[in-house]
C-alpha cells in the first residue's frame, strides 16, 4: 500500500494540503446534504445535478493535487500546471452546478463561453483519467470521440457530430459527463465508502479476522482458510479487490507461506478471495450499485440475486484450498494463536452491530441503500465514539478525507463511463454496436455471450471494473437483451466478467499486488488464481440459462440450483486441484469437470448424467487408496 501509495499519491506541503485535504472532506459531506435534501429545510431548492456537479468538481480538482502527473515524480511539491488545472476544474463545474437550472432552459444555444468550458471540462476530465484509470481506458474514450467526429466518412449510415456540439452536450446534457455513473457513485456509492472507512476505524475488520481465525484456524491449511473468509468480508466493505489485496494481504500471505503454501498459490488465494468481495453482499462493489439505477430496481434486489453465484465462488475456493492442504499435508494454526470464539464475540460482538444494521435496514426495512448507508455511518461514528472511546470529534476529518481520497478513482472512472455512454447516445452507436454484435454472433446466444465475455474481460484488462461494467453493459447488454435475456441476467453476466478482468493476465491488478507481497511470479500466481476462480467464469454462462441461480424462478427450482450448484462447484474444484483422497490421472480429472459441468446445466437429466459419471469415479478413487494403504 505505501509502495502504491508512493508511485500514485503525493502528500503535498504548506496551505495546498490543507487546501486538499478540505475539498476532499466537503466531497462526502455534499454527498450527505445532496441525499437527506437538508436545503429543504430551509425552504432552499437544489437539483440533485447541481449537488453531483459540484461534488465532481471539488473531486477533480483533488485529483491535480494528490495524484501525480508520472509515477517518475517523486517530488512532494505542486507543479503550477496542476494548479492551473485544479483551478479550471473547479471553475467548471461549479458553473455548471451554480448555474444549472438556467443552463438547462437553454441547452440547445451553442454559447461560445459555454462551448469553451465544455473543452475546459472534457480536457481536465480526460487527463485525470490518465492519472488515475490509465492509458488503455483513455485510448477507449478518445477513439470513442474521435469516432463521434468522423463518423460521416464512416460506411455506416450514422451522422457525425461537430465538436461543438459534442463539448456542449457531455458538458451539460445529464448523459454526459455528469451522467448516471457519476451521479450513482457521488451518492450511494460515496456513502458506502464513507461507511467502510468508519467501521475499518472501530475495528470492524480486526473483528471479521479474528471471527474467521477462530472458526477456522485449527483445521488443515486453516491459513488460507482464514484468508478466503476474512478477505471476502473485508472486500464486502471495502468495494476494492486491490485495496484489499494489500490491506489483508500483508498479513494473510505471509502466514500461508509460513504454513507450507507455495508463495504463488498464497498470492493467488488472496488475490481471488479479495476479487470476490466485489461480488459478495450485502455491499458490493460500486458497479453493483450503478447496475441497480440501470435497472430501475432497488439496490436490496440487486444484492440478493447475488447470493447464491457469490457463495458458489468462495465455496469452490474453500475446496480447492482444503485440497491444497491435503495433498502437501499442511496441519492448522497453533492452538495458542487461535482466539476464543466465545471470547472475540463476548469482547467485541458490540463492533458488529453496524454492519447487522445495515442489512437490518436494507433487506428488512427496505430502504433505499443511500439512506441505509447514512443511518448506519452515523451509528457506527457514535458507537466507536459515546461507547468503544476510539474515536474523537477530530478523528472525522481525517476519515472524511481518506473518503475524498478513495472515491477519486471511482468518481473519475465514471466520468469516462459518462463521456463513453453520451458519445454512443449522441451518434446512435449504441444501437449499431448492438446489432452488429448480434450479426456477428449469427444470431445465436452462446457466440454472443462468449463475445461479450472476452470483451468486457479484454476491455477491463487496465481499467477499474467499473468502467469496464459501465463501456459493455452500454455496448453489449442491449444485445444480449435483444435476443431475450432477461435484463437483470444480462446486467450480472457483463458485471461477473468484467471483475474477472483483476485475475486474468496479462493485466490483473489484484494478482499484481498479491504477487508483490508473495515475492512470487505474476503469472504463475494469475493462472493459479484463474484456477481458484474458476467458478466465477463458469457460473455466468449457467445462470443464463438457469436464472434460479439469482433467485429467479419458484422456491423448488431456486433449491434444486442451489443443491445441485454446490455439487457440481465441488466436482469442479477436485478437477481443477486434481487431488482427493489421491494425486488425479489427468483422464480422471477430465472426467470429474466435464461431469460437474454436467451437474450445473439445467434439468434434471443433466444432474442425473453428471452425478452418473462422478459418483463412480470418486467411488473408484476411494477404493484405489485403500488398496493403496
Amino acid at each position: 500500500m505505501d509502495e502504491e501509495r508512493i508511485s500514485r499519491f503525493r502528500e503535498p506541503k504548506g496551505i495546498l494540503r490543507v487546501i486538499g485535504n478540505l475539498t476532499l472532506c466537503g466531497v462526502p459531506l455534499l454527498s450527505i446534504l445532496a441525499i437527506l435534501n437538508l436545503p429543504a429545510y430551509f425552504s432552499l431548492s437544489f437539483h440533485l445535478h447541481q449537488w453531483v456537479a459540484i461534488i465532481y468538481g471539488l473531486t477533480l480538482s483533488s485529483t491535480f493535487i494528490f495524484v501525480r502527473a508520472s509515477r517518475k515524480i517523486r517530488s512532494e511539491n505542486v507543479p503550477l500546471y496542476d494548479i492551473i488545472f485544479s483551478a479550471v476544474s473547479l471553475f467548471c463545474f461549479f458553473y455548471l452546478g451554480i448555474l444549472y437550472e438556467e443552463i438547462m432552459i437553454e441547452v440547445g444555444l451553442l454559447k461560445t463561453h459555454r462551448i469553451l468550458l465544455g473543452v475546459l471540462a472534457i480536457t481536465v476530465t480526460l487527463e485525470a483519467i490518465r492519472r488515475v484509470a490509465g492509458y488503455a481506458f483513455l485510448f477507449i474514450i478518445i477513439f470513442f470521440i474521435l469516432l463521434a467526429l468522423f463518423l460521416s466518412n464512416l460506411p455506416l449510415g450514422l451522422k457525425g457530430v461537430s465538436w461543438k456540439n459534442l463539448s456542449n452536450y457531455l458538458y451539460v446534457d445529464p448523459q454526459g459527463i455528469i451522467g448516471v455513473p457519476v451521479i450513482v457513485s457521488s451518492t450511494v456509492v460515496l456513502v458506502f465508502i464513507l461507511f467502510g472507512q468508519m467501521i475499518n476505524k472501530i475495528g470492524l475488520g480486526d473483528f471479521f479476522n479474528d471471527v474467521a481465525t477462530s472458526l477456522l484456524g485449527k483445521y488443515r491449511g486453516g491459513q488460507a482458510k482464514v484468508a478466503v473468509f476474512a478477505s471476502s468480508l473485508f472486500g464486502m466493505i471495502s468495494g476494492s479487490a486491490v485495496a484489499n489485496v494489500v490491506t489483508t494481504g500483508t498479513f494473510t500471505i505471509p502466514l500461508m507461506k509460513k504454513a507450507g503454501y507455495r508463495p504463488f498459490y498464497a498470492g493467488a488465494v488472496e488475490a481471488v478471495s479479495s476479487t470476490g468481495g466485489q461480488i459478495m453482499p450485502p455491499i458490493m462493489g460500486a458497479s453493483a450499485f450503478i447496475m441497480a439505477t440501470f435497472l430501475g430496481i432497488p439496490y436490496a434486489k440487486v444484492a440478493l440475486a447475488a447470493i447464491v453465484p457469490a457463495i458458489l465462488y468462495y465455496f469452490a475456493v474453500f475446496v480447492q484450498v482444503d485440497l491444497e492442504a491435503a495433498k502437501l499435508n499442511l496441519k492448522g494454526m497453533e492452538k495458542g494463536k487461535i482466539p476464543s470464539l466465545l471470547g472475540t464475540l463476548k469482547r467485541s460482538w458490540i463492533i458488529s452491530l453496524p454492519f447487522f444494521l445495515l442489512i437490518y435496514l436494507l433487506f428488512v426495512k427496505k430502504l433505499e441503500a443511500e439512506h441505509a448507508g447514512i443511518y448506519t455511518t452515523g451509528f457506527a461514528f457514535v458507537l466507536g465514539y459515546l461507547v468503544l472511546k476510539k474515536l474523537r470529534i477530530r478523528s472525522i476529518f481525517p476519515v472524511l478525507s481518506e473518503c475524498g481520497k478513495f472515491f477519486i478513482e471511482i468518481a473519475i472512472t465514471c466520468a469516462g463511463a459518462g463521456i463513453l455512454i453520451g458519445v454512443l447516445s449522441i451518434t446512435g452507436l449504441a444501437f449499431s454496436f448492438s446489432t452488429l454484435l448480434v450479426n456477428l454472433a449469427g444470431g445465436k446466444l452462446i457466440p454472443l455471450l462468449l463475445l461479450t465475455a472476452g470483451g468486457a474481460v479484454i476491455l477491463g484488462m487496465g481499467m477499474p471494473a467499473t468502467g469496464s461494467y459501465l463501456l459493455m453493459v452500454t455496448l453489449a447488454a442491449p444485445a444480449l437483451i435483444q435476443l431475450g435475456i432477461e435484463p437483470i441476467l444480462a446486467h450480472f453476466f457483463v458485471f461477473y466478467y468484467a471483475v474477472l478482468s483483476f485475475l486474468t493476465p496479462p493485466v490483473c491488478l489484484a494478482v499484481y499486488a498479491a504477487a508483490a507481497i508473495a515475492e512470487d511470479n505474476m503469472l504463475k500466481t494469475a493462472y493459479q488464481a484463474m484456477k481458484l476462480g474458476i467458478v466465477a467464469y463458469i457460473v455466468p454462462f449457467i445462470f443464463i440459462f438457469k436464472p434460479s441461480l439469482l433467485l429467479v424462478g419458484s422456491f423448488l427450482e431456486i433449491l434444486e440450483s442451489i443443491l445441485f450448484g454446490i455439487i457440481g462447484v465441488t466436482i469442479l474444484a477436485i478437477a481443477v486441484e486434481g487431488y482427493l483422497f489421491r494425486e488425479l490421472k489427468i483422464w480422471v480429472r477430465t472426467l470429474l469437470f466435464f461431469s460437474g459441468l454436467t451437474v450445473m446445466i439445467p434439468g434434471i437429466i443433466y444432474d442425473i448424467l453428471g452425478l452418473s459419471i462422478s459418483v463412480p469415479v470418486i467411488v473408484y478413487e476411494f477404493l484405489q487408496r485403500r488398496r493403496v494403504k
